[in-house]
């Protein structure tokens, strides 16, 4: 009797193929779902998730035509959570380097990106910075500070130093090994974590699991001061607004689409209307009753928005075999 090969499991936290694939030195954990031949679309997770966090996506979208990868950011999920580093900064440039390479060396084909939160920043970032692998970005939503007060052109020097300084004294005094691991083992992970949902999250143990666990690792806290540093101290040509600049000054971009729950209470809906009106080539939809996480809170009605915007502006794509199953 010949053993039956198990599919991979199209939803749930632990969907698709996983493996690892080396970068720099680093370990990145990264899924894959869906058929080889398939266009390929790249799924990128908040501050704090996995590619876990794409449970009630990967199926759905592979359903719709899709070649679905996730991958896990430097610092986050299943990952390496490095520290403070001289050969880099832990921040959005970097983790678009890491993507960029993961589009040239494992996807192998220009894609479209889908970011949540500060996936969102990356998919931004990428598609600013590497646009000829970038087919589409979708950040839902996008986060920076910077998007409600930009920063300075340029500063002193003495100034630059001083805030450099107080940042990394901040970020080492921090006593990040006793509050990471304390908030991931009590009720302040849930207590944190309904604030990113409308819907009560109080029965959903997976969601709390996946959170849970990087933030367990004994390298979490170490990587979450190299990050607080990193994208504290980023240059100005590292954030959003510098970034949808460089985009809108491209003769060919890729289009963006910024996908925004009407009650995100960490991203409020404002500033992607802001984003709309200063860059009217920003497609921006709205769901209503959802926090931010609408993949995750109300996953049909984020497909919907999504296949709807694709089929619209990539022309060919109802004609690779892209369709509405969602």
């Amino acid at each position: 009797m010949h053993a039956t090969a198990l599919q991979p499991a199209s939803t749930g936290a632990n969907w698709g193929k996983a493996s690892i694939w080396n970068w720099m030195g680093l370990s990145c954990h990264w899924r894959v779902l869906g058929k080889p031949a398939a266009p390929a679309i790249v799924l990128i997770h908040g501050f704090g998730a996995s590619s876990s966090h794409w449970r009630h996506n990967a199926g759905a979208l592979a359903a719709a035509g899709f070649r679905v990868f996730s991958l896990d950011l430097i610092g986050f999920g299943r990952s390496d959570q490095p520290g403070l580093n001289r050969r880099f900064s832990l921040d959005n440039r970097l983790w678009s380097r890491q993507l960029g390479a993961f589009l040239e060396e494992v996807v192998q084909q220009p894609a479209v990106l889908v970011g949540n939160s500060l996936g969102g920043l990356t998919a931004l970032t990428t598609a600013a910075l590497r646009p000829e692998l970038v087919k589409a970005a979708i950040a839902a939503p996008l986060p920076d500070p910077t998007l409600l007060r930009p920063l300075p052109k340029q500063l002193p020097r003495w100034l630059r130093r001083l805030r450099r300084l107080s940042v990394t004294v901040v970020c080492r005094l921090l006593p990040l090994e006793l509050i990471v691991p304390l908030i991931a083992r009590t009720r302040l992970l849930r207590a944190g974590l309904q604030g990113a949902y409308q819907r009560s999250i109080r029965s959903d143990l997976e969601l709390q699991d996946l959170i849970a666990e990087p933030a367990l690792r004994v390298s979490a806290a170490r990587s979450l001061r190299a990050m607080s540093v990193g994208m504290a101290l980023r240059p100005r040509s590292a954030t959003a607004p510098v970034l949808l600049q460089r985009l809108q000054n491209m003769s060919e971009r890729p289009p963006l689409l910024l996908i925004w729950g009407r009650q995100d209470r960490f991203v409020p809906l404002m500033i992607g209307e802001s984003v709309r009106r200063q860059h009217p080539w920003v497609d921006l939809q709205v769901i209503d009753n959802v926090g931010h996480c609408p993949h995750d809170e109300c996953p049909e009605l984020f497909h919907r928005e999504l296949l709807h915007w694709l089929d619209r502006n990539l022309g060919g794509a109802s004609a690779s075999g892209i369709g509405h199953q969602a």
